[in-house]
């Protein structure tokens, strides 16, 4: 997500990195780099030439301290300006009406369905509501059935009545929803384009009856600047109150992400990272206009673990990281738990200056992760705390009982060593950011 961008507004920063002041050639030069970067990450370019203005304005009026380097500044005012451009702040779910009724909109192939499960999802794990989905799209073969589908996979209810009137099927899933206390309902609509009257009128005739506290635009972050007419056209009829950016875990430049609010004033509320159904997430501006200048999301990666590492093994562990005792049964353990996190790329791509490092684009093979936890395990407690101990003889029995070559097994010893001086560094605070 964003790596093209992100690398190209990396290198203009660049061009200022190591001057002694900021001036209005290095500032142009830079500036012109910017523009091309995000006209060819399918930014908008009436917001392009306003980023680019406010930019360089703010920059060509900076007073550079002794204490601040000229490029500390000037990436400071990019991001600030990336997130005004991303919304400023979060922009929440409503929560306070109960039930809350959320209507999910959006063209057809967009991935409303299966979003429509994943906020389902998110809401129960991560604010411990009770949703009920409801299957109104009663129109693409087989769209109830998968519905109802990715609800029993996640153990959520599914309202569905068939083929019957999507005004019948809310009325009744309404009344269902008091019944049995849930206090969110999700209604997934059938896909259509903005210009399709007939099917414009039924969203609207649920808008007009039963009145959602949200209309949420689902939207492919693959379509280009055409996604900003698709958003125009759904604002005009209906009143849309945000919308879900999905597949911006794929091969996405990100200029509607960049382009949304500042032309359509629809704010981003969530944002679909994985294929998975907990691969949706809040969406942050701030940590995203992080994400975007290689800065990392490191409270993107806690959300992630949390419920799978408790805050006191955290502590614990940073402790034996300073200390310099981090060992193979950390490791192991700490192997164990990422396994549960899903993808570790998907991780990784969240650390500061993955990409400068080259690991944006990794892919990691799960029978290599499987080959490591095989080698551990195949060391006796007492090697896995002593690594020094692990000789040529110990090494050949390991390689015997894993079933890998002991050339994998001094691979894998170097990388856990330069491992545990990383994490010594960044515990004891010598490691520094670029920026």
């Amino acid at each position: 997500m964003f790596e093209y961008l992100g690398d190209r507004l990396s290198g203009a920063i660049k061009n200022i990195r190591g001057m002694g002041r900021i001036t209005e050639e290095n500032i142009n030069d830079a500036m012109r780099e910017i523009r091309m970067a995000l006209l060819e990450a399918d930014v908008n370019y009436l917001v392009v030439k306003e980023f680019v203005s406010n930019v360089k304005e703010k920059a060509l009026g900076l007073e550079v301290g002794k204490s601040l380097k000229p490029d500390e500044l000037f990436i400071k005012l990019v991001k600030d300006e990336l997130v005004t451009l991303l919304g400023g702040d979060v922009a929440p779910l409503e929560t306070k009406k109960n039930p809350t009724i959320l209507m999910l909109v959006g063209l057809q192939g967009s991935g409303k369905t299966t979003t429509a499960a994943k906020l389902a999802n998110y809401l129960r794990k991560k604010e411990g509501k009770k949703p009920l989905l409801v299957a109104c799209d009663i129109y693409r073969p087989a769209a109830i059935d998968q519905l109802v589908t990715l609800g029993k996979s996640l153990d959520i209810p599914v309202y569905e009545e068939g083929k019957k009137s999507v005004k019948e099927i809310v009325s009744n899933a309404l009344s269902f929803a008091k019944e049995n206390h849930n206090d969110y309902i999700i209604i997934d609509t059938a896909g259509r384009l903005h210009v399709d009257e007939e099917l414009m009128d039924e969203l609207k005739m649920i808008e007009d009856e039963y009145h959602p506290h949200e209309t949420i635009l689902v939207i492919d972050a693959m379509m280009g600047q055409d996604a900003i007419n698709v958003i125009e056209g759904f604002n005009s009829k209906l009143s849309l109150t945000g919308c879900i950016l999905t597949k911006l875990d794929g091969n996405t430049k990100g200029g509607v992400a960049l382009s949304v609010r500042h032309l359509t004033n629809v704010p981003i509320k969530f944002v679909g990272d994985s294929e998975k159904l907990d691969g949706l997430s809040l969406f942050y501006p701030e940590r995203m206009a992080e994400r975007i200048l290689d800065m990392g999301d490191i409270m993107g990666i806690a959300e992630k673990v949390e419920g799978i590492i408790t805050e006191q093994e955290a502590k614990d562990q940073a402790k034996r990281m300073r200390d310099g005792k981090y060992d193979l049964e950390d490791f192991l353990t700490n192997l164990k738990q990422i396994k549960k996190l899903g993808p570790l790329e998907n991780i990784i791509k969240l650390l500061p200056q993955a990409r400068q490092m080259g690991l944006s684009n990794m892919s990691i093979d799960p029978k290599q992760m499987a080959h490591i936890e095989a080698i551990v395990l195949s060391m006796t407690p007492y090697e896995r705390r002593h690594p020094e101990a692990l000789k040529a003889s110990r090494k050949v029995r390991i390689s015997k009982g894993s079933g890998v070559s002991v050339e994998e097994i001094n691979r894998l010893l170097k990388q856990f060593e330069e491992m545990k001086k990383m994490m010594k560094m960044m515990q004891s605070g010598n490691f520094k950011m670029p920026f």
